[in-house]
């Protein structure tokens, strides 16, 4: 039956203006405490929490035994006056906590059994089990305040890019497959037998096509997939915050995109922004930070030592800058009393899985005594040059990697810098530091290809003056690409577009096509650009990370409403299952053991 109730306030809603007003509030059972003739029930909507007094002396026998039925996550419907409460029973911590519901109707709406775990903020649950009852756990107080706070960015992201002329417009989820980039998840067509459609990765092709179109600015909250592992900030379906501009550079996108940044800083944080934010190179950012996705929180930056080791007589060191490589350090500052051996033997063992072949070091200790392993293959005067040059100082660790290819280097070192960030507590965990990262490399060579393959994608636009170099030496071209990154994560990335298509076959080729796949493969993109393609440029945000990172989360399943778990699986619909047979007959499948 429909409850006889109307809501007048959410439980939050009623303030101490409104005493002696009669309110209706709906909402869940928080917490119920039974004090004989009076109980006390905290009501709990997405609001906040009202507490509500059943009293003995206001209701019916009858009534006043439902009441006491009456347990945590049953949906109540409550009327009766707000009153001021009682001083003993003022909750300070509460935004309602100087007001109460005295009832004097109520309907329980619906009952609830036991639930796997307590609607609070500090339960100590596994995923697993938050995961399978995700409608339990999205009731908790945190988990729906950072659903809010992605509602509210959404919002602000459509209104400010509405405000600056931007046309919201969807494109298609079944689309094409086509090489490069990660793997597709694949739709099978009843209709087309044999053939499939794609899920997008990114609505790239067609905002470059909206572009030719004539629509100069568009916008989308595109809903994106990909079948890849899976991360803490991860998931095989994904959000972005996708934008693309026609006659643009470089700053005009950038420009852009830092105006939202600092609306969505001061209207969601309350925090100022210095505009314009700090640019560092990709080539500055590794050589600096090892990453180019740096952490400018704190420093621990990396210094090259090259020059000085390519002259120690220790094969190692030598051997790797003789290699075309290098031999950089981090000087972890006042460490040595605190890094006992056992785990300076475990760092060697991390940097490992980053393919560094081993971890050298020097322990400078508070007396100026020097212990290490590597010293004796060094010359006094090659030491002293090394702690002048890493501004060692006593009670300093100088962590060293050597590698015949600079991006181990700088994988390793990057990587150890952040965990050493984290075990000597040097990441302000209350900033938000900006910065983009421009001019990175065109390609990156792929030893599991063995070949080229493109940074970004195949659509970004090489530097006009490394276009010569696009057959002769693809290595060294570098594109118009940028990210933005915060506190160590990209939130979002683009790109100033091909637009010529003479350029577009080049780069084709450079990525290994022949004429006859890369036709086959995006001849709707090139046949689009024969009727006049104006210069465009683009960029999209990470909505799930964005959100992750200023909700101060750990995880992007803890700020989407339905996540997958690790494996890419759903306990709570237990997706993906097996489908029946006919289905698979309709198209035209077939399941091998």
């Amino acid at each position: 039956m429909p409850s006889k109730f109307k809501r007048t306030h959410y439980c939050a809603q009623p303030t101490e203006a409104q005493i002696g007003e009669r309110v209706t509030l709906m909402g869940w059972v928080n917490k119920r405490r039974d004090l004989g003739a009076l109980i006390f029930v905290d009501l709990r909507d997405r609001s906040g929490v009202m507490q509500a007094v059943f009293d003995a002396g206001d209701l019916l026998e009858a009534d006043f035994d439902r009441a006491e039925s009456i347990r945590s996550e049953y949906v109540l419907a409550i009327s009766g006056k707000l009153v001021r409460r009682d001083e003993e029973t003022v909750n300070p911590l509460l935004p309602t906590g100087t007001i109460e519901v005295r009832v004097d109707e109520f309907e329980i709406i619906s009952k609830s059994e036991t639930p796997p775990f307590e609607v609070d903020d500090d339960i100590n649950v596994g995923e697993s089990v938050r995961y399978k009852y995700r409608y339990i756990d999205l009731r908790r107080p945190v988990m729906q305040q950072r659903l809010m706070l992605r509602h509210r960015i959404v919002k602000l992201a459509r209104d400010y890019f509405d405000e600056n002329g931007f046309i919201e417009i969807e494109t298609p989820t079944l689309g094409k497959s086509t090489p490069e980039g990660a793997r597709d998840y694949l739709v099978p067509s009843r209709v087309h037998k044999g053939k499939f459609y794609a899920l997008p990765q990114s609505p790239q092709l067609y905002k470059q096509i909206l572009m030719v179109s004539g629509f100069d600015r568009y916008f989308q909250v595109a809903r994106c997939w990909r079948d890849e592992d899976l991360r803490a900030d991860r998931q095989p379906e994904f959000t972005q915050l996708d934008l693309e501009m026609s006659f643009v550079d470089e700053d005009d996108v950038i420009t852009m995109n830092e105006g939202f940044l600092a609306k969505l800083f001061k209207d969601v944080l309350g925090k100022e922004i210095a505009l314009p934010l700090p640019r560092l190179t990709w080539k500055q950012a590794m050589e600096r930070f090892g990453s180019d996705k740096p952490d400018t929180r704190f420093s621990m930056e990396l210094t090259d030592i090259s020059d000085i080791a390519r002259e120690i007589d220790f094969k190692v060191f030598s051997g790797a800058v003789e290699a075309g490589g290098s031999v950089r350090v981090i000087n972890c500052k006042d460490s040595v009393d605190k890094l006992p051996r056992r785990e300076i033997d475990s760092y060697v063992e991390f940097i490992k899985q980053y393919k560094a072949k081993g971890l050298a070091w020097i322990s400078l200790t508070a007396s100026g005594e020097i212990k290490s392993a590597i010293t004796k293959f060094m010359t006094e005067e090659q030491v002293q040059a090394i702690f002048e040059r890493c501004k060692a100082e006593p009670n300093d660790t100088l962590f060293f990697v050597a590698d015949s290819k600079d991006s181990v280097v700088y994988a390793s070192l990057g990587a150890l810098r952040l965990k050493l960030g984290e075990r000597f507590g040097l990441i302000d965990e209350s900033r938000f530091d900006l910065l983009w990262v421009t001019d990175f490399p065109q390609f990156e060579y792929s030893e599991e290809e063995n070949r080229y393959v493109a940074m970004h994608h195949p659509f970004t636009m090489p530097k006009e003056e490394d276009l010569p170099l696009l057959e002769s030496d693809p290595g060294k071209v570098h594109a118009k690409a940028y990210d933005i990154v915060l506190n160590g994560n990209e939130i979002g990335g683009g790109s100033i577009r091909i637009h010529d298509p003479a350029i577009q076959r080049r780069m084709f080729a450079a990525l290994g096509f022949t004429p006859e796949r890369a036709q086959e493969s995006f001849s709707f993109l090139l046949n689009a650009f024969k009727y006049g393609t104006p210069p465009h440029g683009g960029l999209a945000f990470g909505l799930d990370r964005l959100v992750m990172l200023l909700s101060g989360s750990k995880s992007i399943r803890d700020v989407i409403a339905f996540p997958k778990i690790q494996n890419a699986a759903c306990p709570m619909t237990d997706a993906p299952s097996f489908v029946e047979q006919k289905q698979l007959k309709e198209l035209s499948l077939e399941i091998e053991d």
